[in-house]
């Protein structure tokens, strides 16, 4: 199991590395200065980590009062995924629209393209991390 130590690298560097990615991306893809697409990705990325703890926090008191667990199957994590993003998608929107001076619909579909970017982004960042900082053998050795 991973330390809390190096939790707080996974995560710092996950966040730091995404918005050094993201944000001329942004620029390059909505031809949004870098400036406004700056603080749209460091607020994003703040909404998303407080979002993230709020919702995982409320999904499992949910699930421990009705069926006594936390534990989830397939089926489950994929519904605790789809609502993540769909709730992360309501609150990132407006925001988007308010601060870009854009549509809702011009919002959405920033926002999704957003979303694209970090889930093929955690996957390979998540990937990387654990190749270079692997986790460490917690299962005692046993002699051949």
């Amino acid at each position: 199991m991973r330390t809390t130590r190096d939790r707080m690298r996974h995560a710092l560097t996950f966040e730091g590395l995404g918005l050094v990615l993201i944000i001329p991306m942004g620029v390059w893809l909505f031809g949004i200065p870098a400036h406004d697409f700056g603080v749209v990705a460091v607020v994003s990325s703040m909404i998303a980590t407080i979002w993230t703890y709020v919702y995982n926090l409320g999904f499992d008191r949910v699930m421990q009062a009705r069926v006594g667990h936390t534990r989830k199957s397939l089926t489950l994590r994929v519904f605790h995924t789809v609502l993540f993003e769909v709730g992360l998608l309501t609150a990132l929107i407006p925001f988007l629209a308010w601060y870009l001076s854009v549509s809702l619909y011009d919002a959405m579909i920033m926002d999704i393209a957003i979303t694209v970017f970090y889930l093929v982004y955690a996957f390979v960042y998540n990937w990387a991390y654990d190749l270079i900082f692997p986790i460490p053998d917690a299962r005692p050795h046993s002699a051949p």
